[in-house]
């Protein structure tokens, strides 16, 4: 059985770090799995990294949906966690429940991701109430982008400080038991972190949070273009794979490749 609720809570009370990571396909997850990841999250940046776009916002529903069961296919013990896209949960409470569901059934996950805080709290209560465990997501909110006027780090100032741990109060008396805080400086995240008992996941929120999420690509190093300064890469695997194709490319062109041993008989 995967990590539960209670276990993430558990894991906060005893000072353990959670370690999140997105994942795509089946492949990703696979190697997320073995890597003990703790919680695995089907991201709709999936819009930005698998398919190019400059932001999430074109992420669909049936597109969440099919990355999503892809991914539980490969993480049956592996706590989930599905992106609802934008505009598949801020028309009112009963679409979102409709959709949340829906994810739910079809891929097989553990929870929801929403964007927002004050905002949509009633909307989280409404999901839990019926069974759908929702982790929130504050400060930086990719959906919000033409709202925020970018991908702008959230918190400098104090009012924005206030906003941000009022939206975290009001996403844990809704019912949320986890909130991801990205692009913020840490003083901001531990101000929230300070305010709840739920579990925090920072993204570029500094050293305070209870765990942290990255994008895969970013982490493992895939992406050629520079990445944001949050992300710290563990292994440049777009080198390694590219020298991979290069020596493939060369020993098919030489005749090197099939060998003996790559050969029916």
């Amino acid at each position: 059985m995967p990590k539960g609720i209670d276990d993430f809570i558990k894991m906060k009370l005893n000072g353990e770090k959670i370690a999140m990571i997105t994942a795509y396909d089946f492949v990703q997850a696979g190697i997320a799995g073995e890597a003990g990841i703790d919680i695995v999250l089907v991201g709709d940046s999936l819009a930005t990294t698998v398919q190019g776009k400059d932001n999430t916002i074109s992420a669909t529903l049936e597109e969440m949906i099919y990355h999503a069961k892809i991914v539980k296919n490969a993480l049956k013990d592996v706590f989930t966690v599905c992106d609802m896209p934008f505009m598949s949960y801020q028309v009112n409470a009963e679409q979102a429940l409709m959709n949340a569901g829906r994810i739910l059934k079809e891929s097989g996950v553990n929870a929801v991701k929403t964007e927002g805080g004050k905002v949509i709290a009633g909307t989280v209560k409404r999901l839990v109430e019926n069974g759908i465990p929702v982790i929130g997501h504050i400060g930086l909110m990719p959906q919000f982008i033409n709202v925020l006027g970018g991908y702008k780090v959230q918190g400098k100032i104090e009012p924005q400080i206030e906003k941000l741990v009022d939206d975290a109060k009001a996403l844990e008396d809704a019912g949320a038991f986890m909130i991801v805080l990205e692009a913020m400086p840490e003083e901001a995240a531990l101000s929230v972190q300070n305010n709840i008992k739920i579990p925090t996941i920072g993204i570029g929120a500094g050293r305070f949070t209870d765990g942290q999420v990255l994008v895969f690509y970013d982490a493992v190093g895939m992406l050629p273009q520079k990445p944001p300064k949050f992300v710290k890469k563990f292994t440049d695997s777009r080198s390694i794979l590219i020298d991979g194709l290069k020596t493939y490319k060369e020993e098919v062109k030489s005749g090197v490749f099939p060998a003996e041993e790559n050969i029916y008989k």
